[in-house]
């Protein structure tokens, strides 16, 4: 038996949507989201798994986008992230990647030259890790570096929101640690040399606000910010005591400067820069405007604008179509039988929907890392504010609905994804995110009502945990996503709702979506590769 639908099977990614039971900050629960609630009671639901070794990252560390909207739209669990990291450090093959002898070489033929590191400068595990910045940093020590300098993109948001101090006091501890181990320390020049908060400073994504990249530049490349102080240390904490409230990930960029006033650590020509993120979406534009020839973003400041002579390093690959960059100390996993590709040689048409900050999740990282698009596939991305999203919590909810409702007659398959648990619960505010959840109920309702007038089903769901846990257990608000599971619930008034029912299935998780979606679809095969659906056929 094969299940048909007359209407769309429609998939509606809740980002940062996550299941827990308990009150206190808890968003998801404390939002009057009518909707969700009957739909939790009346129809077939359960919670799957979003981190840790279900989504292909280390045991106990909490999911993200990235990693969820690939396990989702792959139907596989892959090795990836920051695990594919650490298993190319335990190996060796990071010192052995042509990257990294590249560096070496680069720095061998100048010997005056500096190498830098830049990222998400924590230990929250979603884009970087600070860990691996030490081991990098190790490696160049042992390998004779003299000169290297840091450039710190601030967390606060994968982190507690004002914890950079501790990462600069681990960092500024490792560097006093290489020069205890030197014969001769006062031959090491190992410094920190600029940063900001990662959402003002570098880390913009999908291209939404060039200025972020542009800001880093300036300090990076030319060593230039309104402010400047004689360590990081002391740039915090003239931060703090003109605003005791700012998260790190709000530092405005500022640059370190020596005793003249001049700034200790400007990229310079024949220079080599390592950027440590193994995570694309914050990493792949900064990776452009060091690695583009023809760059039209922003005056970089060179010559004709001319692409400088560095020599630029990914933790990995952040763009697997153009393969940018070039050089990378780990090699990319290729994910096969996405679910797009499988769909579109059976002739099923699909739409791609979100706001800005999320469209490249579920497109690009939804599709196993490529924006290549499958026959019958089409995007469409509606600009997000620009604003904080805690000022506007709603964000593009409803205008993702207006699109999901205007072509739902025109696809079989839709996915869309409503970022306001995720964005607005990064701030750890209650009060908006609440107002986040309630929005995306309303316009849940409306797809639901669509999916019923055409005869369709809506399957809803996570692809982590935030807006359900923004306190941790000591009650301080809490910014980073969380390691529960998410919502899986099968929202069907059509007659198909009496030929299946949910399967058991041991540990189940995001990876298990796409196999029951090719069943909702028509489908009685899908690739071997995919995990079992969640449903069975009666």
């Amino acid at each position: 038996m094969k299940l048909h639908y007359e209407g769309p099977v429609v998939l509606a990614v809740l980002d940062g949507v996550g299941l827990r039971r308990e009150l206190a900050g808890n968003a998801v629960k404390l939002a009057h989201t009518e909707f969700l609630n009957q739909a939790v009671r009346k129809y077939p639901s359960m919670g799957l798994l979003a981190s840790g070794e279900a989504v292909g990252i280390l045991k106990g560390d909490m999911g993200n986008s990235e990693v969820g909207h690939n396990a989702i739209g792959s139907g596989q669990i892959i090795k990836q992230g920051i695990a594919r990291v650490e298993d190319a450090f335990e190996t060796g093959e990071i010192w052995r990647s042509s990257a990294w002898q590249g560096v070496l070489k680069r720095l061998r033929e100048n010997p005056d030259s500096t190498l830098h590191f830049s990222g998400i400068f924590s230990d929250g595990k979603v884009h970087s890790s600070l860990e691996h910045l030490k081991r990098l940093m190790d490696r160049a020590y042992t390998e004779g570096v003299k000169h290297i300098r840091i450039h710190l993109v601030l967390d606060g948001r994968d982190v507690p929101p004002q914890s950079a101090e501790k990462y600069i006091n681990e960092l500024e501890n490792f560097i006093a640690s290489l020069e205890k181990r030197s014969l001769t320390p006062e031959s090491l020049d190992y410094k920190i040399a600029s940063g900001g908060g990662r959402m003002i400073f570098v880390a913009d994504r999908y291209e939404s606000d060039w200025d972020i990249v542009r800001r880093g530049w300036d300090a990076i490349f030319w060593g230039e910010a309104e402010y400047r102080f004689l360590s990081a240390s002391e740039a915090l904490d003239s931060f703090r005591e003109k605003d005791p409230e700012i998260q790190d990930q709000y530092i405005p960029p500022f640059v370190i400067v020596d005793a003249e006033n001049r700034p200790v650590g400007p990229v310079k020509d024949g220079d080599s820069f390592i950027y440590i993120d193994f995570r694309a979406d914050r990493a792949i534009e900064i990776a452009e405007a060091f690695t583009y020839n023809d760059f039209p973003y922003f005056n970089r400041g060179t010559e004709n604008n001319s692409r400088p002579d560095v020599y630029f390093v990914g933790m990995t690959e952040y763009n697997s179509d153009t393969h940018v960059p070039e050089h990378r100390l780990v090699e990319p996993l290729e994910i096969k039988d996405t679910l797009n590709t499988f769909l579109g040689s059976r002739g099923i048409t699909q739409l791609a929907v979100s706001e800005t900050v999320k469209f490249g999740h579920v497109t690009y990282y939804f599709n196993g890392n490529s924006y290549e698009k499958a026959p019958g596939e089409e995007h469409i991305e509606i600009p997000s504010d620009t604003m904080p999203f805690n000022t506007r919590p709603w964000m593009k909810s409803a205008e993702i609905t207006d699109t999901v409702v205007e072509k739902a007659n025109d696809f079989n398959f839709i996915r869309l994804n409503f970022p306001g648990g995720d964005m607005v619960g990064h701030f750890a505010e209650l009060e908006p995110t609440i107002v986040a959840m309630e929005a995306i109920d309303i316009e849940l309702k409306r797809i639901a009502k669509i999916v019923d007038a055409l005869g369709g089903v809506l399957i809803i769901t996570g692809d982590h945990g935030n807006a359900e846990e923004l306190l941790d257990e000591n009650g301080v608000p809490k910014t980073s996503h969380s390691t529960g599971p998410v919502p899986f619930i099968i929202y069907d008034n059509t007659d198909n709702k009496d030929k299946y029912q949910l399967a058991h299935v041991e540990n189940a998780g995001l990876s298990n979506i796409a196999s029951t979606l090719a069943l909702l679809l028509g489908q009685d095969t899908y690739p071997e590769s995919w995990h079992e659906p969640l449903i069975k056929l009666l």
